[in-house]
């Protein structure tokens, strides 16, 4: 799993956050209308190609809560062998590729409420996961819900060999430069992320031109460091793909 960069880089990078909230609080803050998502765990991490909750516009103009794939098609001249694991975070959507999926039919909020960065020191392994230490992010220590500001598609093609072609439905979200608090751990970029009723309605509903003003780093005061979720002491079912996040 890969982020794009301005000029088609491949930025390798951390993919993994955490969602310890109800979906109902998801609906009612996105007015979500539909729910087609099932039964959302009281906290779950989200790994690249996994599925995870996002709300969506749909076609007869309301929204709903959908499950679907973390992981944007990635561009055709950086596919390597015959599966497509996803590019999961989208630097410079100017992009040529990534040109076909900025409007609001295809845009998306990704709910979350903590995420991770992984410790830039070498070896610093956690004693707890046996993996290299993350470092989670959140607004606050009780980790309210926010939003990452998200695109999604619908794609057919091959996401793992065993699996062969299939029909899926996949998203991804925006990145940008780190603010102050991120920057020591990683450099190169954060996620966009989204804290008001009047930003996810910004999102969803504006047009490129307005909408592509969200993406910015967060205030410097805006997230804290927080200790990672109970659902990290153990090692994961499923080890993380190689890559990453933000």
């Amino acid at each position: 799993m890969w982020e794009q960069s301005a000029d088609g880089e491949v930025l390798p990078m951390c993919n993994l956050y955490n969602i310890t909230t109800t979906q109902e609080a998801i609906r009612q803050w996105t007015r979500a209308l539909r729910d087609i998502s099932g039964n959302l765990e009281p906290s779950v991490d989200i790994y690249p190609n996994q599925q995870a909750p996002v709300v969506r516009n749909v076609a007869d103009g309301s929204r709903e809560l959908a499950n679907l794939r973390w992981g944007m098609p990635t561009p055709a001249e950086r596919m390597r062998g015959n599966a497509d694991s996803g590019t999961t975070n989208i630097r410079n959507p100017q992009y040529a590729h990534w040109l076909p999926y900025l409007g609001i039919e295809n845009r998306c909020v990704v709910p979350v409420t903590s995420f991770a960065e992984p410790s830039p020191q070498p070896g610093d392994k956690d004693p707890e996961t046996g993996v290299q230490k993350n470092f989670w992010f959140a607004l606050s220590e009780e980790r309210p819900l926010f939003f990452f500001a998200g695109l999604w598609t619908p794609w057919h093609g091959v996401r793992k060999v065993k699996e062969g072609p299939g029909d899926h439905e996949l998203y991804g979200f925006l990145t940008t430069r780190p603010n102050a608090l991120i920057a020591p751990i990683h450099e190169k970029a954060m996620p966009v992320i989204l804290t008001t009723l009047e930003e996810t309605e910004l999102w969803l509903t504006a047009p490129w031109s307005e909408a592509k003003k969200l993406q910015r780093p967060a205030p410097d005061d805006a997230l804290v460091i927080v200790e990672k979720p109970a659902t990290q002491i153990k090692f994961p079912a499923e080890p993380p793909a190689q890559g990453s996040l933000f």
